[in-house]
């Protein structure tokens, strides 16, 4: 392929994890062909999404909902194995299953605005101009740094969850984790027993979920999270609204005091970390699983962003862009999400390039 050519397609798909597969599954469904009426593009070096840089404690036993692609399921997974091997193994079979083509590793510089009503999409591979585009690149690149007074003094080690490398790594070690999500309860309950100490804070009281979590809690969850997309602010994560599902293991760790939360501090020193009123607690590693941000810089020339700081989406288009549909973007960040809306994006793209007006599902 010659980088200085522009490449007409009708759809280019930015992301091959469980949104842009999803997505591609269902423009060849439609009768789409790769290569000539789409392209998926994939900064990552293999298959796998997210799930492929996953620390290998991470055993596939422990990954909670994980959904099946459409038209494949994932069946004799070894619990014991990492997820990450799992995961991208499947995605791999999926691929080729289905001859989707993706393209690896490519990265996606700017989409911006072509001729005829095209898009334009600049790439370390060349550039694409699509009718329409599904972007469905997820968090895993903006992990979430807050910033705390006195941060650039520590003298210990601060990595995020996008880097965790397993508890191994902090035996003997006195660490600080903050955030109140599923990643920092694990890293916590794996850490704890090879640490020295440990330190939990938040900076809102963890909510804990009894029960079963049903289809009805999933869609109350999901309704809460489109809710915020609709008004065009940041979506939030469904775990944020449905809370953390307390489970054996999870009781026992509270019982045992490892998931003892406290405030979130109110600054960083060289040794530690400290509340107003005094309190300092020391720390040799401060491990910050304080989630992820969509990772929509590449979208900025088309200004999609509201006043709130999101994309408005209705369904997974965007507002302001009928062209752009946003796949595993707030309420179809989960793995069931994202097979449901990529399905959506297509049946609504499938109308856009026939000149029909799009209809909310």
């Amino acid at each position: 392929m010659n980088n200085s050519e522009v490449h007409e397609v009708e759809v280019v798909v930015i992301g091959a994890g469980q949104a842009g597969l999803s997505s591609a599954y269902h423009l060849r469904r439609a009768g789409f062909e790769p290569d000539r009426d789409f392209v998926v593009l994939d900064h990552a070096p293999g298959p796998g999404g997210a799930w492929q840089f996953r620390w290998p404690s991470l055993t596939f036993g422990k990954v909670h909902g994980m959904h099946a692609l459409p038209g494949m399921e994932l069946t004799d997974a070894d619990p014991g194995r990492p997820s990450s091997e799992v995961v991208s193994e499947y995605f791999d079979r999926y691929e080729h299953t289905f001859d989707l083509r993706v393209r690896r590793p490519v990265d996606v510089w700017a989409v911006g605005e072509g001729t005829g009503g095209r898009l334009l999409v600049e790439t370390s591979a060349g550039t694409w101009a699509p009718r329409a585009l599904i972007n469905a690149t997820g968090t895993w690149d903006r992990p979430f740094w807050p910033r705390y007074p006195g941060q650039e003094t520590f003298r210990g080690r601060q990595l995020h969850t996008a880097q965790y490398p397993g508890p191994q790594e902090f035996s003997g070690q006195r660490v600080v984790v903050v955030g109140g999500g599923a990643s920092g309860t694990q890293h916590l309950m794996e850490i704890a027993p090879r640490a020295a100490a440990t330190t939990w804070v938040t900076r809102r009281p963890p909510v804990f979920r009894e029960g079963p979590f049903t289809e009805e809690v999933g869609r109350a969850a999901v309704a809460l999270v489109e809710e915020r997309v609709r008004q065009g602010l940041p979506p939030r994560s469904v775990v944020s609204v449905t809370g953390l599902p307390l489970n054996d293991a999870v009781r026992q760790a509270i019982a045992d005091g490892i998931l003892d939360r406290q405030p979130v501090f109110d600054r960083i020193v060289p040794d530690g970390v400290e509340w107003n009123g005094g309190r300092h607690v020391d720390a040799d590693v401060i491990l910050w699983a304080t989630g992820f941000r969509a990772a929509i810089d590449h979208l900025a020339p088309l200004r999609l962003r509201e006043p709130g700081g999101g994309i408005r989406v209705e369904g997974t288009r965007a507002v302001s862009d009928p062209r752009i549909h946003l796949v595993g973007y707030g309420p179809s960040a989960s793995t069931i999400g994202a097979n449901r809306a990529g399905r959506a994006a297509v049946r609504d793209i499938r109308r856009l390039l026939a000149g029909e007006a799009a209809v909310v599902a």
